[in-house]
């Protein structure tokens, strides 16, 4: 995709939703440091809780591995310890949902001391009102790990590819809580941008969205496709698979999804490289950092990701959704930091907004050259100087410049390369113009 061609989706994008973005608080920290945690949200008696399920300590070998379990209370900022997952093997990259405030805590992977790694088919129970695990639920058909688990309806649990003992499944396995059955959903395409363990989605109305992942090519290849996946209302189990779309230089790997205000969808933290649960890539370079950054896809423009860099940890599965109204709130509980450092942090996102300018009626103007390095100049109607404002956005909708103008001519030297776009503000009249610097 050409530099003129990302321009104009950005200043589609941006002239049509507001620009949204996170800001990040650290909370109270966890009882104790844990990574590749099962994390989901739900309520005890009426107040919004976040919970932790099993994962692997700071230690980062087999014997790390537990099923240790934990609350956040969101009102009151404090952590407590309830009971671990009831199964005699432990386990991490099993995925939580929450239907109807009972949350579901299915698959996952056992390591032995030998090395080994066994799938799991479990489905643990748990209420949050009675701080009680239920019976475990129905096995799954086919154990699964690192699996993608979205919720359609407040009612099917879709578990979507991922890995069982020795390699990516094509499986889509529908669990249905009510009835305690499972059933078996289209399966996805049968190749190596499909299959995939690692990756993260969610569920849209009824169509599936899921990024990233790892492959079963080369020494487990991180992926960077998005697969879209159509549900049948009528029948749940029919799922029409559509093309992926790809995005060069953004793969990810154990990111958490999740939605955003205006319908938007992110996919926050992660990696770009994919490794194993002590954090060491497979492809032999060693240590694997995060890619501290969130990707934002805005409502109905899915070709049109834009990226915010943040300090974000790896190895998540699951992020908590505490708040849905305007401006989302989000809690990432545990994962793993800079030099696979294993954590404690409770991180709150919350999302920001840079005003869209679909609000005022704007002229267009036209700025020259373009991409620019230093001195850009606007094509302007005669203004008065002394109430000219101009502002300039980035990509990710922050302010970067505001200042009052006295010519047709604009200093952007000092800005970082990217892709910019002016709001000028004159005697009760708006410009606009996007710019590569």
């Amino acid at each position: 995709m050409n530099k003129i061609w990302l321009l104009l989706l950005f200043i589609f994008s941006f002239t049509n939703v507001y620009s949204q973005y996170w800001s990040v608080t650290e909370l109270s920290p966890m009882p104790e440091a844990i990574s590749n945690n099962a994390v989901v949200e739900a309520t005890v008696n009426g107040d919004m809780h976040v919970f932790s399920f099993s994962g692997i300590d700071s230690t980062k070998i087999w014997s790390g591995i537990s099923n240790k379990s934990f609350r956040y209370n969101v009102s009151t900022d404090t952590w407590d310890t309830i009971a671990p997952l009831p199964d005699s093997q432990t386990k991490i990259a099993a995925g939580a949902s929450n239907v109807k405030n009972k949350i579901y805590i299915i698959g996952g992977y056992t390591v032995l001391s030998s090395g080994s790694e066994i799938s799991s088919n479990k489905v643990h129970v748990y209420d949050p009102d009675s701080n009680q695990y239920l019976a475990d639920g129905a096995a799954i058909p086919l154990a699964i790990d690192d699996h993608v688990q979205a919720v359609w309806r407040d009612s099917l649990i879709y578990v979507i590819t991922g890995w069982s003992n020795t390699s990516n499944r094509v499986n889509v396995q529908i669990y249905n809580p009510a009835l305690d059955t499972w059933a078996a959903g289209t399966q996805v395409p049968n190749n190596n941008i499909y299959k995939s363990f690692g990756a993260s989605g969610l569920i849209k109305g009824d169509t599936i969205y899921y990024y990233g992942g790892a492959s079963m090519a080369g020494a487990f290849n991180v992926q960077n496709q998005l697969r879209m996946g159509i549900i049948d209302p009528a029948d749940p189990t029919q799922i029409t698979w559509s093309n992926p779309l790809n995005f060069a230089g953004e793969p990810g790997y154990r990111c958490a999804a999740t939605f955003g205000s205006n319908d938007a969808m992110y996919w926050i933290g992660g990696s770009k490289i994919t490794y194993n649960y002590n954090g060491i890539a497979y492809n032999g370079s060693g240590g694997v950092p995060p890619a501290d950054r969130s990707l934002f896809a805005p409502a109905g423009n899915i070709n049109g990701w834009f990226t915010q860099g943040l300090i974000l940890p790896m190895d998540l599965r699951g992020i908590a959704e505490i708040d849905n109204s305007f401006g989302v709130k989000r809690i990432i509980a545990g994962g793993m930091e800079a030099g696979q450092t294993v954590s404690r942090k409770t991180l709150l996102l919350e999302e920001q907004f840079t005003p869209g300018f679909d609000e005022i009626s704007y002229q267009s103007i036209f700025v020259y050259p373009n991409p620019v390095k230093a001195i850009l100049y606007l094509d302007l109607p005669i203004l008065s100087t002394d109430n000219t404002i101009i502002s300039i956005y980035n990509s990710e909708g922050r302010v970067v410049q505001n200042k009052v103008i006295n010519n047709s001519s604009l200093n952007v030297s000092e800005l970082n390369s990217g892709i910019y776009f002016i709001r000028i503000n004159s005697d009760d009249k708006y410009f606009r113009a996007g710019f590569i610097k």
